[in-house]
């Protein structure tokens, strides 16, 4: 039998034994007072992160993937990750990847069991041809999934870097990584239920990661999406109203810029700010690696 009993996320919380008897607006200020912890907690781990987002970064910059892996809440967590780089940011389906322990269909149904072997963790990660050039960050509230375990120790042997996010300190997950984030949440209101504070806790530490990794990427200006995708009505306005905000022009001159630039935000701002067409600021771009900012001052 798995002993939990030491790790803080299985451990009482003092401040609300009486939860069952509890209204619902003390329910809610519970859970607020207790989600502050959490931004405190994350607060003390901010240089790993920060390590955590350079590392991300060099993966992307040298052709490598962000890969999730994670079972429960955690995988849920990473894949949701995943899915919502490629609208905001403009990059491929396989830039951001996430893995969860019993295949897509635990994202929706739980998969019981499904975690507890580390060999599926190894297999997931050989069936998207993990390679050296990717970095592999394994997820886990507990600190000791043993389907994370095995896939950090695989993605290690390849010569991947390694990060482990997990809620416990001195993780099973952080000792089989390069990397160990273990934010201190304290115990969760609900004993044992690591869909709250844990999984917001998590949920903010890869937001940090992939957000910071696709700015040092260049897919972002000032703090515009310059590389959002277009993909309805609602987000072409968005476009539109981002280079209304970087080149200060009116929504028409966007709206001409956004056309010919074949709908590419970043050409249209720098067809705008320096006044070239299409072609010459496509150019400008490439030379600057993609970066809106060093385009404009070559």
């Amino acid at each position: 039998m798995v002993d939990l009993s030491k790790l803080t996320t299985e451990q009482r919380n003092p401040a609300t034994m009486n939860l069952d008897q509890m209204s619902a607006a003390e329910i809610a200020t519970a859970m607020n007072s207790e989600d502050s912890n959490t931004v405190r907690a994350i607060s003390e781990v901010i240089p790993e992160i920060a390590r955590a987002i350079q590392y991300s970064a060099d993966a992307l910059l040298n052709g490598g993937r962000i890969i999730y892996i994670g079972a429960g809440t955690s995988g849920r967590i990473g894949l949701l990750d995943a899915v919502e780089c490629p609208p905001t940011f403009g990059v491929s389906y396989d830039t951001v990847v996430g893995l969860i322990a019993g295949g897509e269909n635990a994202f929706i149904k739980a998969v019981e069991g499904a975690e507890d072997h580390p060999e599926e963790g190894k297999q997931d990660l050989e069936k998207i041809s993990c390679n050296s050039k990717d970095i592999v960050i394994g997820l886990a509230a507990s600190g000791r999934t043993p389907y994370v375990i095995g896939a950090l120790e695989y993605a290690r042997t390849l010569g991947c870097r390694t990060i482990a996010v997990a809620c416990n300190k001195h993780s099973k997950v952080g000792e089989a990584a390069d990397l160990a984030i273990e934010p201190n949440n304290g115990p969760e209101i609900l004993t044992g239920s690591t869909r709250l504070k844990s999984g917001t806790s998590q949920k903010m530490i890869v937001n940090m990661i992939s957000t910071g990794a696709m700015i040092l990427n260049g897919k972002v200006y000032q703090n515009l999406m310059v590389d959002v995708k277009q993909s309805n009505e609602k987000l072409v306005s968005r476009a539109e109203n981002i280079i209304m905000e970087a080149t200060g022009c009116t929504r028409e001159r966007a709206e001409q810029a956004r056309v010919a630039s074949g709908g590419l935000v970043k050409t249209a701002i720098v067809m705008i700010l320096l006044n070239c067409d299409a072609g010459q600021a496509e150019s400008k771009l490439n030379e600057a690696g993609g970066f809106v900012r060093r385009a404009l001052e070559q």
